[in-house]
């Protein structure tokens, strides 16, 4: 029998370091493992994001990620509402949403927003408000 495939990890690109280091430790609550001038891990409970910053040119791909060109969805540990009061808290605009949706585990209730470069973020909830 084959074993199943799962995601080690995700990449995106970020245009300004200190910008998106704060965005995304105080906003998802990462770990910010800074590896060079070039490239960092943002370290999340079980799984990470590599970020490569201004001035990577690119392991193996020929055309590297860009800045703002991510879609990534993220978990909330809670009801969506406290997802929302969470980015609101922060400043953070909300695009779209709470909306329920199909998600990987069933229906979910998802708000979309950006990160400082315009990558696409969801946050999903499988949870429903007490």
């Amino acid at each position: 029998m084959r074993r199943a495939l799962r995601i080690d990890h995700c990449v995106i690109a970020v245009s300004d370091w200190a910008r998106s280091n704060a965005f995304y430790r105080d906003v998802l609550g990462a770990e910010i493992d800074v590896r060079d001038a070039w490239s960092a891990r943002y370290r999340f409970d079980g799984w990470q994001l590599n970020v490569q910053g201004p001035g990577f040119e690119g392991l193996n791909a020929t055309t590297p990620v860009e800045p703002g060109n991510s879609d990534l969805c993220f978990v909330w540990p809670g009801p969506i509402e406290q997802a929302a009061a969470h980015l609101e808290r922060l400043g953070v605009e909300i695009e779209y949403g709470p909306a329920a949706t199909d998600a990987t585990f069933g229906t979910g209730q998802h708000l979309y927003f950006r990160d400082p470069d315009g990558s696409l973020l969801e946050l999903v909830s499988y949870e429903t408000a007490p």
